[in-house]
C-alpha cells in the first residue's frame, strides 16, 4: 500500500526537472563483487566505469589482511583518533605512506572527502582566499565554502589564469588542485603550479586520489611524475578508494601542518576513526603497489590504455587527451549518451553516462575506465563494442556531433605528461 506523500511540492518539482533534462541519477545493484566481470539484475557484464585502476580490490592478500586485522583488533574503530580510535594499524599505515612519499607525518581520514573538507576548512578562512581550478572535484569546492573563505577558480590546467587571480586575492591562501582530474583524465600542470604558490607564500594543497598507486616511480603518483617533494608540495590528500582498492583517504604534511589540523580540522577531530580492519588491508596493498607485481600492474594498465586509445581514434568521435586510466568519450547531449550507454549494455559493455551537474552542460559523456584487471579480451570488446555503438549512431541517427566538445579545453600540451 503506497502511503499519501507529505513531500512539498518544490520537492517534487526539482525531481521532475531532473527526469525531463535526462539528469535523473539511481543507485545500481551489482549481483556480484568482481570487477571487471560482474552480474547487475542477474545479466553478465564487463565493468569499464570502477576506479579500481590496479584490480587490487579483491586481491586475495587483502582480504586475508583484512581478515587477519579485524579479528586481532575488530571491525569499528570504535572513536575518534584523539580519543581511543587510533590503533596500531592505523599508525603501522600511516608511517608506511609516510616512508613511501617522503613527508614527515601522515593523518588518516574516513573518506576522501572528508579530508578535503577538514584540510581547506581549517586552512583557509574569510581572510585566506581560496584559489583552485575550475573542474576541481565537489569537496574541494565544498571546502572553501565551509571556510566562508573567499573563492576563486582559475581557467581548467591555466596557470597564467591561476597568476592573475592570486594577484588580485589577498595574501597568504590557498592555491589548490587536482592531480588526475576525474571526469577529464588529464593531468594538472603541478610543477608551474608549485612555482607559483612558492612565489606569492600561497600554501599549495594537490589531491592525487586518481594518480597515487598508477602513476611515477613506485606509483607515488603525480608527486614523482612532476618531480615534487614535501617542500614543493607542503600538503599532499590522497584516498584509497582508487588504486589502493579499499577505502579512506590520507593527507600527507609536515609535522607544523599535521599538528594544526589536529587542533582544527572538524572533519577528523569529530568523526570515528577508519576501520582498523580497512588499515590492515591498506597497509597490505600499499606493500603491493611497491612490489614487482604493482610494477607489472601499472605497466599492464598502460598496455591497455596505449590500445583503447590506437583503436578509438579511428572511431568518428573525439577522445579527450588523457594518458591515465580515465578516458572520457565526450557526447555532448545528455539523453544521446544515456542511449549509447543502453545499447553498451545490449553488448555486454557496462558504462555509466556521466551527465551533469558532474560534468559542464553540454558535454555529457561516457567516463570509461581502465583497469589492471582486464584482459587483452576484455580491452578487445570494449572497443569492438565502442566501434559498432558509435559508427551506426553517426550513421543512422545522426545525433552526436564531436564538434560539440570545445576545443579549449583540449590541451595537447598535457597529452604526454613528464
Amino acid at each position: 500500500m503506497k502511503l499519501a506523500s507529505n513531500t512539498p511540492d518544490w520537492v517534487l518539482a526539482a525531481l521532475e526537472e531532473r527526469r525531463q533534462q535526462d539528469l535523473m541519477r539511481r543507485t545500481i545493484t551489482l549481483d556480484s563483487p568482481q570487477i571487471p566481470h560482474t552480474k547487475i539484475y542477474s545479466q553478465d557484464y564487463t565493468a569499464f566505469c570502477s576506479n579500481d585502476y590496479l584490480g587490487l580490490a579483491n586481491h586475495p592478500k587483502l582480504i586475508k589482511a583484512m581478515n587477519n586485522t579485524a579479528e586481532a583488533y575488530g571491525v569499528g574503530g570504535g572513536s575518534s583518533h584523539l580519543v581511543c580510535g587510533h590503533l596500531a594499524p592505523h599508525q603501522a599505515l600511516e608511517e608506511a605512506l609516510a616512508d613511501w612519499l617522503g613527508y614527515e607525518r601522515v593523518m588518516l581520514f574516513s573518506t576522501g572527502y572528508m579530508a578535503n573538507l577538514g584540510v581547506i576548512s581549517a586552512l583557509a578562512d574569510k581572510n585566506r582566499p581560496v584559489v583552485q581550478d575550475k573542474l576541481n572535484h565537489a569537496s574541494l569546492i565544498d571546502g572553501a565554502l565551509l571556510a566562508q573563505a573567499p573563492l576563486r577558480r582559475y581557467l581548467h590546467g591555466d596557470v597564467e589564469s591561476a597568476q592573475k587571480l592570486i594577484a588580485r586575492s589577498a595574501p597568504g591562501g590557498l592555491l589548490i588542485t587536482d592531480g588526475v582530474f576525474s571526469m577529464d583524465g588529464d593531468i594538472a600542470p603541478l610543477s608551474e603550479l608549485s612555482q607559483l604558490a612558492n612565489q606569492h607564500d600561497w600554501m599549495f594543497v594537490v589531491d592525487d586520489a586518481h594518480g597515487l598507486g598508477c602513476l611515477g616511480e613506485n606509483g607515488r603518483g603525480c608527486l614523482a611524475l612532476e618531480g615534487l617533494d614535501a617542500t614543493s608540495l607542503p600538503i599532499l590528500v590522497g584516498t584509497f578508494g582508487k588504486a589502493f582498492g579499499t577505502a579512506g583517504a590520507f593527507v600527507a604534511t609536515s609535522h607544523d601542518y599535521a599538528d594544526y589540523l589536529t587542533q582544527f580540522a572538524r572533519p577528523y577531530v569529530y568523526t570515528t576513526a577508519m576501520s582498523p580492519a580497512i588499515a590492515g588491508a591498506t597497509l597490505a596493498s600499499l606493500q603491493l603497489i611497491q612490489s614487482a607485481e604493482g610494477q607489472e600492474r601499472r605497466d599492464r594498465l598502460a598496455r591497455h590504455i596505449a590500445y583503447f586509445r590506437q583503436r578509438v581514434q579511428s572511431l568518428p568521435v573525439e577522445l579527450m587527451p588523457s594518458n591515465t586510466a580515465i578516458q572520457p568519450i565526450v557526447i555532448g547531449d545528455s539523453k544521446a549518451a544515456i542511449q549509447i550507454s543502453e545499447q553498451l549494455k545490449t553488448l555486454g559493455i557496462w558504462c555509466t553516462a556521466i551527465r551533469p551537474p558532474t560534468v559542464p552542460i553540454g558535454s555529457a559523456r561516457l567516463r570509461i575506465t581502465l583497469s589492471a584487471a582486464h584482459s587483452d579480451e576484455d580491452l578487445v570488446l570494449l572497443c569492438d563494442s565502442l566501434e559498432k555503438v558509435l559508427t551506426a549512431k553517426l550513421l543512422n541517427a545522426k545525433r552526436l556531433n564531436p564538434k560539440r566538445l570545445n576545443p579549449k579545453r583540449l590541451n595537447p600540451k598535457r597529452l604526454n605528461p613528464k
